[in-house]
């Protein structure tokens, strides 16, 4: 039985059991290896672009004597997958801007079709991902934030509901938040901080901002020591920034670490 890390164990978490599961980009094809093994889905699509790791999923599924269960396949994205031959994508370990191109052009091809779960796991740019889902009626049902190993994960869970446009638009009213900001401000501040990490804020959360704050501190130093205009306005669009996570952090529910 392989055990997972606890990112990877986290996304298999949210899969819902009986599904048939495509992990793109599933480099050693882990997960999809792992729910097999303990039958929470019946089969598992893993598809990976490069040859090496395509050559090492097909080994690891030989070597847990899944090959009956388990197809391998090289390809871009989710041009593995056929319509209708998955009902969760699991797509994990990338940046949150590749991910979302990968899903728009999934979707666009209707390798999307029949999808009724998507498990998310963007390593940056979290944001985009939830504005992709927002765009396409994805209703995000939960997400996690963990760290491992000296980083933070955000794992999204999404599934596909016809009142999603509905729940989201709840999901998304930051009026909870007791910070005096616009309500689009808010709503942008949801998508980038994530509705249900600030709801039920957890220590890692702080850690995360902090570190983001300080990374843009540092910037705006940076820019403080150039005369040119754009330098200006570019430090003074930052430390806007900084200040609505500032004011957010300090109305959240949790005593500050």
């Amino acid at each position: 039985m392989l055990k997972l890390s606890r990112r990877l164990q986290k996304i298999a978490d949210y899969v819902t059991a009986g599904s048939r599961v495509a992990d793109i980009g599933s480099d050693h094809a882990m997960l999809p290896v792992y729910l097999l093994q303990i039958d929470k889905c019946p089969t598992a699509i893993a598809g990976e672009l490069n040859l090496g790791p395509y050559e090492a999923a097909k080994k690891q599924g030989a070597a847990a004597g899944m090959t009956a269960r388990l197809t391998v396949r090289q390809g871009d994205g989710l041009n593995v997958l056929q319509p209708g031959e998955a009902d969760t994508v699991t797509i994990a370990g990338m940046g949150g801007s590749l991910m979302s191109d990968i899903l728009e052009a999934g979707h666009a091809a209707g390798k999307l079709e029949g999808v009724v779960e998507l498990v998310l796991q963007p390593n940056v740019g979290e944001e985009v991902v939830r504005e992709w889902l927002l765009k396409h009626n994805w209703y995000l049902a939960a997400e996690s934030i963990l760290e491992e190993d000296g980083k933070i994960y955000e794992v999204m869970h999404a599934i596909r509901v016809s009142d999603a446009k509905a729940r989201n638009s709840e999901l998304y009213d930051g009026s909870f938040l007791k910070v005096k900001l616009a309500a689009d401000k808010l709503f942008g501040v949801l998508k980038q901080m994530g509705p249900y990490l600030l709801r039920e804020p957890q220590p890692v959360l702080f850690k995360k901002w902090r570190h983001e704050l300080n990374k843009l501190e540092r910037i705006c130093d940076q820019l403080g020591g150039s005369d040119l205009a754009e330098s200006a306005s570019k430090r003074e669009q930052f430390q806007a920034e900084m200040n609505v996570i500032e004011e957010v952090l300090q109305c959240l529910p949790m005593d500050k670490p």
